[in-house]
């Protein structure tokens, strides 16, 4: 483990790809050594990284810790890539009223109610993969990433939109690549949902994003233009990747331990457990969107100054820690995987995360049921994984079946 400094920063930067393969490890070490380090980013910051169950879950749920980016050190070199105000980075009484009214769209009805164009889709993308010549395919290109980004175009009424695109935009707005390519990025998202809200103003509809336009509560309030542009982007662009890595990384779970594999064959009803113990075992966020401290505070011994450092609280290790979770670094779907936090703590709990657990179950599932000689089509250590803090899954999963 590369420490430089006479801080003793820990360099997860300078460890790469091994990094990326096996960032569990590198907690797990840290971990031992205390809850708090001082670690200099892939993505090019330094910050204060919190390890440990207890700890992340205190630290989710600290008001001296705020998501607000005007209130960040102004030496940290990180690019915010929102395109306008959203949940993700705002506090209460922000975060609670835009809550509210996004809330009031993005009902669990709304949501079982997709449940049968979510089948419909991945019966189509299943047909289309199993159709293709000599049994092999990416999951991720195949199933993992199209599901999602469908979902979420339809929920929003987006018109059928670009892959290629689109999977850009996402890939470099939450990856850990140059800020001037954030930046363009940016700039296109930012124009294209511009277009889309005018659109939908003018031929409103029966979706999420048109309801989210006319959304008032009960004292009129509505989301501002600014408002309305930042949450469709944290809808399309952010709310889509963590289903895409929880079904390619649990996926990959499955079938690196061939007997949880096979007592899910034989017990389907083990499903929605194998779901949660997905979530906690590799769950699709390494570590929450940014928190920057307003005031000093001690973690587990540790002194944070205020002044805006920057604190990322690392779900991934938090649902590896064998105080809340027994051989937490075993894989086993009949666990009681309750209290996992990869989907957040707090008042920024994932707001999607009945959708994400939806389309899982139906995309595993049908995945198992299709193809009885699933199997991964490539040593595991030869997948090359997402770069930076933030997303947790593989670029490519091969399978054959």
């Amino acid at each position: 483990m590369a420490v430089t400094g006479a801080e003793a920063v820990v360099d997860l930067a300078a460890m790469g790809e091994e990094f990326a393969r096996h960032p569990h490890r590198v907690y797990a070490e840290l971990r031992a050594k205390g809850p708090v380090h001082r670690v200099h980013m892939p993505e090019g910051a330094d910050a204060w990284l919190v390890v440990g169950y207890d700890e992340v879950r205190a630290a989710l749920n600290d008001p001296r810790l705020t998501k607000d980016w005007a209130r960040a050190a102004s030496d940290i070199s990180l690019i915010r890539a929102s395109a306008g105000p959203n949940m993700l980075v705002l506090d209460a009484p922000d975060h609670t009223r835009l809550r509210r009214l996004v809330a009031k769209e993005f009902t669990p009805r709304r949501v079982e109610a997709m449940a049968p164009r979510v089948q419909q889709m991945t019966d189509e993308l299943l047909d289309a993969m199993l159709a293709a010549p000599g049994r092999r395919a990416d999951l991720v290109e195949a199933l993992s990433f199209p599901l999602p980004m469908g979902v979420i175009c339809d929920l929003l009424g987006v018109p059928t939109l670009d892959r290629a695109a689109f999977r850009h935009w996402s890939n470099v707005s939450i990856g850990a690549g140059p800020a001037e390519e954030k930046m363009v990025v940016a700039r296109e998202v930012t124009a294209y949902l511009n277009e889309l809200i005018a659109a939908k103003r003018e031929q409103p509809g029966d979706d999420l994003m048109s309801g989210l336009i006319s959304a008032a509560d009960e004292d009129g309030d509505r989301l501002s233009p600014e408002e309305l542009l930042g949450t469709a982007w944290l809808l399309l662009v952010a709310g889509h990747e963590t289903t895409v890595n929880l079904i390619s990384n649990g996926v990959l779970a499955l079938l690196r331990h061939p007997e949880q594999l096979a007592a899910l064959r034989a017990d389907p009803g083990l499903l929605d457990n194998a779901v949660e113990e997905m979530l906690r075992y590799d769950g699709p966020l390494e570590t929450p969107t940014y928190r920057f401290t307003t005031e000093p505070l001690e973690i587990g011994g540790t002194s944070i100054p205020g002044g805006g450092e920057l604190v990322l609280p690392v779900l991934a290790d938090a649902d590896r820690d064998p105080a809340r979770f027994p051989d937490a670094g075993r894989f086993d779907i009949r666990r009681d995987a309750r209290g996992h936090v990869a989907f957040g703590h707090g008042i920024h709990y994932c707001l999607g995360a009945p959708l994400a657990r939806l389309e899982a179950r139906i995309a595993v599932r049908s995945l198992l049921e299709r193809c009885p000689e699933l199997a991964l089509d490539t040593h595991p250590d030869a997948l090359t994984w997402r770069e930076g803090l933030l997303i947790r899954g593989p670029h490519r999963l091969p399978i054959r079946f």
